[in-house]
């Protein structure tokens, strides 16, 4: 026989301190849970009397909710037990709420929304096109989570080849976020586990090259003959600096201010993962810092002056349009100088933090410390590099093979 109980989730505790109500369904010693849908702070759970205390400005009503839902899905797993034997928990949840809507869209959207509210510009933007590209497929029509099928992606992958010209990858980076979307539905009791496509359907990668500099080449770029006070050299400056001091990331390179160095040491927050780091800045990287310290101090004032110095950094849209346009332009200068030395593989400031990966390995700083460098957040993020550098000196030993 099932037995039925309310919990409060303390193990799902969240940011702001609040954990779910859960109905708690125990059978054969298998447990299940159906949400309430009411989160509380810890110290409003009355652990004795298993209710929500009096002093939550809704514990009358929540608690005749849940007693009124209780006595229901009792009377629910009852028939269960008694009578088809066959409800599923998810089953028995839509008989009491009802059958909650599986627009997958509309779950996207609010999803996509969070994004914009944490201030990740370049994360709501490329999820937003993402979804776009799946409403255009849609031409209109809804679609349910269970519309989307192995058979339908394997359609939509066609579709995304063939008309949009996507990579195999670029595929890839797609299904991904549709696939964290059935995850997070999933993990919210929205869909049941086996009705999630990727469970059968297998995405496909391609392996890439990563592309990076070698002492020469950026020894080429870092004498490249810039007029003095240009952004021609101010581009270039950078690119080496990034080169040589932990391979920055140019959102993060824009946005350093005099006041995140203290003279050896660079200290910021990632502006990507969030987390803090601290990079010792080599000989190289001072000759370059000092070479645009102002005549006036100003502890505000950006290191390298590409960005607007009125600019509002907790605008996340007009730090993330600010960028974009300093990027491109870095880009643009930097095409300009391999071209005029010749160097024909395609450069960009990303490479320069490919570079400083494959440089520091060479160099015989360990994996793990790179991987803290360049704020990875797995190691494995670094393996990668790793591999090139293996690669390399496989090829260095053929020479005993001649």
């Amino acid at each position: 026989m099932a037995t039925v109980s309310i919990v409060y989730r303390k193990d799902k505790l969240n940011k702001k301190g609040e954990a779910p109500v859960h109905f708690r369904i125990i059978k054969d010693r298998k447990i299940n849970y159906i949400s309430s849908g009411i989160m509380i702070p810890e110290d409003n759970w009355d652990v004795k009397k298993n209710c929500i205390k009096s002093k939550h400005p809704n514990s009358a009503r929540f608690n005749s909710f849940l007693a009124n839902k209780f006595t229901e899905l009792q009377d629910q797993v009852f028939e269960h037990d008694t009578v088809t034997k066959s409800l599923t928990t998810r089953q028995l949840r839509d008989k009491i709420y009802g059958k909650k809507p599986s627009d997958f869209f509309a779950f996207a959207d609010e999803a996509i929304e969070l994004y914009l509210k944490d201030g990740k510009i370049g994360t709501y933007d490329k999820n937003c096109s993402i979804i776009k590209k799946l409403k255009d497929y849609m031409n209109g029509n809804t679609l349910a989570f269970q519309d989307i099928t192995p058979e339908f992606l394997t359609k939509y992958e066609k579709h995304l080849k063939e008309h949009h010209k996507n990579s195999t990858n670029t595929v890839h980076k797609d299904f991904k976020f549709i696939r964290k979307l059935f995850n997070d539905a999933y993990s919210q009791d929205l869909i049941e586990h086996q009705i999630i496509p990727f469970n059968k359907y297998k995405m496909k990668t391609e392996k890439t090259q990563r592309t990076y500099l070698t002492e020469e080449e950026l020894l080429q770029i870092e004498n490249f003959p810039a007029t003095p006070g240009t952004r021609l050299e101010l581009h270039r400056d950078m690119f080496v600096f990034a080169s040589s001091a932990g391979g920055l990331r140019v959102s993060d390179m824009l946005q350093l201010q005099w006041k995140h160095f203290d003279g050896q040491h660079i200290n910021f927050t990632i502006m990507k993962t969030g987390t803090q780091l601290s990079i010792k800045v080599p000989n190289k990287g001072i000759e370059i810092i000092e070479k645009y310290k102002p005549k006036k101090p100003n502890k505000n004032a950006f290191i390298f002056p590409l960005l607007p110095a009125n600019i509002n950094l907790d605008d996340a849209r007009e730090l993330d349009t600010a960028i974009s346009r300093a990027t491109a332009y870095i880009n643009k200068n930097l095409k300009i100088i391999a071209d005029k030395l010749e160097i024909e593989k395609k450069i960009s400031f990303h490479i320069s933090r490919h570079t400083f990966a494959t440089r520091a390995l060479r160099k015989g700083i360990s994996i793990d410390k790179v991987s803290k460098l360049m704020g990875h957040a797995a190691i494995r993020e670094t393996q990668v590099y790793a591999k090139i550098v293996s690669s390399e000196l496989d090829k260095a030993m053929d020479i005993f093979n001649e």
